[in-house]
């Protein structure tokens, strides 16, 4: 895992009867561990989690994270996103993916929590808690700790028609709260060959990178709708969208309150 100065970094039986017993106790305790991994206050049908990746081509702990992602984008109950970061470019390979704007959302997020964690590869699940990018476990117990109530508790829709994308965002009685909508136009599978610093030779799949941000507007915790031309955002090898509902400020990005991903039809 890499590190940064001055910041707090981590690389980082018996007879019959009884065996009746220990199987119904085994099921028991199974089936609670799954009732709360899988609990959350997203409606059915609408993911629990937002997973963002930050990640870099020049980072030798990332690639695990990154095949990890790429797991992550089979299970429809989260939306797993990869955010290239450009803070380690002078190790002595540029990436080719990184924006300083994800490092800067990224350090935006350690200011809103507090804590001056920034490292790769690191995951912030909901806007709200991090773990280390590659360990599935650990991403699994922070998605249950982002939950309180809010975090993706709104239900949000995003359709394609006619060359436009439509956003639809319910009302939620139970949040009282705003934020800001944006839009991340993505790559859902780009292949890296990686010639210099620590992956070099690599080649490495990086899965729905996020190559732009747009803001479709402001959240008043009210129904709203917003529409924009696919052919704004939509360029090279971009093909899916992310709508995300998200509170606190592009300097201090703060929970998510809501998401929703839709891939966009070849011919736009």
């Amino acid at each position: 895992m890499k590190t940064r100065p001055r910041e707090i970094l981590g690389c980082f039986h018996g007879h019959f009867r009884s065996r009746q017993l220990l199987a119904f106790a085994a099921f028991v305790i199974t089936s609670a561990i799954g009732s709360l991994v899988a609990g959350s206050p997203a409606a059915a049908g609408e993911p629990r989690a937002v997973l963002e990746l930050f990640t870099s081509q020049g980072c030798s702990s990332c690639p695990a994270a990154d095949r990890l992602v790429g797991e992550l984008t089979r299970d429809p109950s989260v939306i797993a996103l990869s955010v290239p970061i450009d803070y380690w470019d002078y190790l002595g390979w540029k990436d080719t993916l990184a924006s300083p704007k994800h490092s800067a959302r990224q350090r935006g997020y350690a200011r809103a929590r507090g804590d001056r964690q920034i490292y790769t590869p690191q995951m912030v699940v909901n806007g709200r808690v991090h773990a280390l990018g590659s360990d599935k476990a650990a991403i699994e117990r922070a998605i249950v700790s982002s939950q309180d109530g809010t975090a993706m508790s709104v239900p949000v829709k995003v359709m394609v028609s006619g060359g436009t994308l439509n956003v639809n965002i319910a009302a939620e009685a139970g949040v009282h709260a705003s934020g800001e909508v944006w839009l991340c136009a993505i790559s859902r599978h780009v292949p890296v060959e990686i010639a210099k610093g620590e992956n070099r030779g690599h080649t490495v799949v990086y899965h729905n990178v996020v190559r732009n941000w747009l803001k479709l507007g402001d959240w008043d915790g009210k129904a709203g709708s917003w529409s924009m031309p696919v052919a704004q955002f939509k360029t090279g090898d971009i093909d899916a969208a992310a709508v995300i509902v998200q509170g606190g400020a592009t300097d201090r990005p703060g929970a998510i309150f809501g998401a929703a991903l839709a891939a966009l039809p070849v011919a736009y």
